[in-house]
């Protein structure tokens, strides 16, 4: 299940020279990622999912005014965490791809077993 974010590089996503500045695209991909996971229920003793580990590769950049969407597929769904792969393209090309580890925790900060009502969301 692949979901699709549009996204518009305004002038504070950008350096001085008008180029996104590299950090704001972990902003942009959680967007991305909120809007996908919207309906998700946590039970009441659970946090839910918080960022492990987080790789992103730039290959081209992104300028203020590009319009652009954020593919995110979930790759590998684990007993506790899940491997998201995040695109960021512009007219068809990919401009930077991020992988992500999301870890599913219990309250007391605790890794947890992701219910079955949640991997059937990712799946």
């Amino acid at each position: 299940m692949t979901h699709k974010f549009k996204f518009q590089i305004a002038y504070a996503d950008t350096d001085a020279g008008g180029i996104a500045y590299h950090a704001r695209f972990i902003e942009m991909a959680e967007r991305a990622r909120m809007d996908w996971s919207r309906g998700i229920k946590y039970p009441e003793n659970d946090l839910g999912f918080v960022v492990r580990q987080l790789d992103i590769k730039y290959s081209v950049p992104l300028l203020v005014g590009d319009d652009i969407i954020i593919e995110t597929t979930p790759i590998n769904i684990g007993a506790a965490s899940v491997k998201i792969e995040q695109k960021f393209l512009r007219d068809g090309v990919i401009c930077a791809i991020m992988h992500i580890t999301i870890a599913y925790l219990d309250k007391n900060l605790r890794p947890r077993a992701i219910p079955d009502s949640i991997v059937k969301f990712f799946k």
